[in-house]
């Protein structure tokens, strides 16, 4: 059974965010300065000197879900980014399915945000020899970026195009600066191809699927862009190239910057820092570490935004409470959802803080968590793509090829994920995910059981139900 269409939604504000806010929503979530800052060590102790062709890789794979997506983004627009995608090829409870998986996906991943900002900041405030306890800068956080995305979505949006674009440019002039002093040579060792592992090239690319998750999140704002049917589609596939380049450049010039060091690239836990000493400008710490913030800030807001948006059109759908899809009055924005969002995403490492849990460890283990859900969503998309295309009477058949290639290709994050096995706690986390996707695949098809039978004319059976 399949419940109705999904209803029209309250409004939220038009032609709120052209091309650059859309783009800037993708890349603040993708969030290149966390791979600059903290990911590539863990790149390079997967795979070696060999690591910027793993980034590669994975953003050639990541192009073919980009494909799928822009199938529905160039025929479609609205809230709700790919849940609203997979209900129009696969149906409302596959549908509902992946909006539950894309909730997890942006909690996580604003978590991992919050214990980014914190951890930059109390670098900043040790630094003036200010002693700052995480509790308080989360509330900084969440209460400035939760205000934001309650007040004005291209606010928002405009902010975080500002902050990553600075702290992207301080990174381009460390890496510059890197090249030259070391004469802008080439470096053969990472071209070396008795050092290249196919097996661990293939975990290379696990690890860089992680780091370009979040270039579709401008779909979510559908019903808030200007000419979305063209601007949504362009910001996909451009936040997922810029993304993609920026980090191969990266990781080539840290690999290069770092050889020969000790300790090594796979051991630092602030490589750029440790580059700007390397150069004999250990000044650039400040800027860098203020650029890291600011940064993780903006992937805070941009997964507030996205996350609420999903909530709010599920809301509609009647798959949560009636009143997640309400908008405020004068902002126009989902601002029930918004705070749902803020309220889960502050009192989860809160709550880590609690039981005792360091802030880099819950930094990595939200991020790591948040993966699944990605993976999770791009498989249905990817599949749900050549159905709608079907539905519309424009099949062709390289819809299909490019569908059949992304879930292939999406299979290297998926087994990578859980085989060989990783160690604890890591380990447990495919079947944290698995209970969370189960318990929410029951209610989903509970209430889209409930909305069937009301929409046949058994409203006392619905609300028996």
């Amino acid at each position: 059974m399949t419940a109705p269409p999904i209803s029209p939604v309250k409004a939220l504000k038009k032609d709120a965010l052209g091309p650059l806010e859309l783009l800037a929503q993708n890349i603040a979530l993708i969030s290149p300065t966390m791979t600059a800052a903290l990911i590539v060590p863990l790149m390079y102790g997967t795979t070696g000197a060999w690591s910027w062709l793993s980034y590669a890789l994975g953003t050639v794979m990541l192009l073919f879900v980009a494909f799928n997506l822009n199938q529905f983004a160039s025929r479609f627009a609205g809230s709700g980014s790919m849940y609203q995608y997979i209900c129009k090829g696969l149906g409302n409870v596959v549908g509902g399915l992946g909006g539950w998986a894309l909730i997890w996906c942006y909690l996580g991943i604003s978590d991992a945000g919050l214990n980014g900002f914190t951890t930059f900041a109390q670098t900043l405030l040790s630094m003036a020899g200010v002693n700052c306890p995480a509790i308080i800068l989360f509330v900084v956080c969440i209460g400035i970026a939760g205000f934001m995305a309650w007040k004005n979505v291209a606010l928002s949006a405009k902010v975080m195009l500002v902050l990553e674009a600075v702290s992207m440019a301080f990174i381009t002039v460390l890496c510059l600066i890197a090249l030259g002093f070391h004469g802008f040579t080439v470096d053969t060792t990472q071209f070396a191809l008795p050092s290249l592992n196919i097996g661990t090239l293939g975990l290379g690319v696990v690890v860089a699927v992680f780091s370009l998750v979040g270039f579709e999140s401008a779909t979510a704002f559908g019903d808030e862009a200007r000419n979305p049917l063209k601007a949504v589609p362009w910001s996909v596939i451009v936040s997922l190239i810029i993304a993609g380049v920026f980090f191969v450049f990266v990781t080539y010039v840290e690999i290069q910057a770092t050889n020969g060091t000790k300790p090594t690239l796979d051991q630092l836990t602030a490589p750029l820092n440790t580059i700007a000493g390397l150069v004999h400008m250990p000044w650039m710490a400040i800027p860098l570490s203020v650029g890291a913030m600011v940064s993780f800030f903006a992937l805070n807001l941009s997964c507030l935004n996205a996350g609420a948006r999903i909530i709010y059109i599920m809301g509609q759908q009647g798959l949560f409470h009636k009143f997640t899809a309400d908008s405020h009055k004068i902002n126009e924005t989902p601002h029930i959802a918004v705070f749902i969002m803020c309220a889960i995403s502050f009192g989860l490492p809160t709550i880590g803080l609690i039981k005792g849990m360091a802030v880099g460890d819950m930094f990595n283990d939200a991020g790591t968590l948040a993966a699944f859900g990605f993976i999770v969503a791009y498989l249905l998309v990817s599949i749900a793509a050549p159905f709608y295309v079907k539905s519309l009477g424009q099949l062709k058949p390289w819809h299909v090829a490019i569908a059949v290639a992304s879930v292939v290709l999406l299979m290297v994050p998926t087994i990578g994920s859980v085989y060989p096995v990783p160690p604890a706690p890591v380990k447990y986390f495919p079947y944290m995910f698995a209970a969370y996707f189960i318990i929410g695949g029951a209610w989903i098809a509970f209430q889209n059981r409930r909305l069937v039978i009301a929409s046949r004319g058994f409203p006392e059976l619905a609300q028996d139900a």
